[in-house]
């Protein structure tokens, strides 16, 4: 896909939705790093139906402290790999209040030293919370950039090095969201809907479903 393609790419997905934003809820840093800290391999649905009973009895980093790795075990339950993200969870916690003040840190460097923390959680966060033109590429960013043309790689580390360098600078804010539910509604792993797509025509798969 050529710089032309990927441009009007981009212009089609800000037209169709100005301004994307997570499908996590959330109403503060913290709470948004809990929320994609306990979002891995699970839905953001999934994850939502728990953090409304979470977030309201702890929603601070000394609050989630103060529940111990049980009391936030039974709240999140219902989520995939529960036990290991309520460890997580509660020693970044215990961290945060200790070492930060409660305060999210706005580092890469930072946020991938706190427990359950990867690099793909600090894109995220760093994203989201703090407007940082970072790239998280989930599964669904690595099969469209692959599938597209847009940034294809072998691994997530060269399609994100790939896609920071190949965006155009006034898209890259929100390029994160915009493609992951394209990915998501769209161009889905098993059957994409490409009747549906609004850029495949910009597209290099060869294999659409017209």
């Amino acid at each position: 896909m050529n710089k032309l393609k990927r441009t009007e790419m981009f212009q089609r997905f800000q037209a169709a939705n100005p301004a994307p934003k997570t499908e996590l809820e959330y109403a503060s840093d913290f709470e948004l790093l809990a929320a994609v800290l306990l979002s891995a391999q699970a839905t953001d649905k999934g994850v939502n139906l728990a953090t409304r009973k979470l977030f309201p009895v702890a929603n601070t980093p000394a609050a989630m402290a103060t529940l111990g790795i049980e009391g936030i075990e039974s709240y999140i339950k219902t989520i995939g790999l529960y036990k290991s993200k309520a460890k997580h969870l509660y020693e970044t916690s215990v961290i945060l209040r200790d070492q930060y003040a409660g305060v999210v840190p706005q580092s890469r460097e930072a946020l991938e030293q706190l427990p359950g923390v990867g690099r793909k959680t600090a894109n995220v966060v760093l994203n989201t919370a703090f407007g940082q033109p970072t790239m998280a590429v989930d599964t669904h960013i690595f099969r469209v950039s692959n599938r597209t043309g847009l940034a294809p790689g072998k691994d997530v580390l060269a399609v994100e090095k790939k896609l920071l360098k190949v965006i155009p600078g006034e898209f890259m804010l929100n390029a994160h969201h915009w493609l992951i539910l394209h990915g998501r509604y769209v161009c889905k792993a098993r059957s994409p809907e490409c009747k549906k797509c609004n850029v495949q025509d910009l597209c290099d798969y060869k294999l659409k479903n017209l």
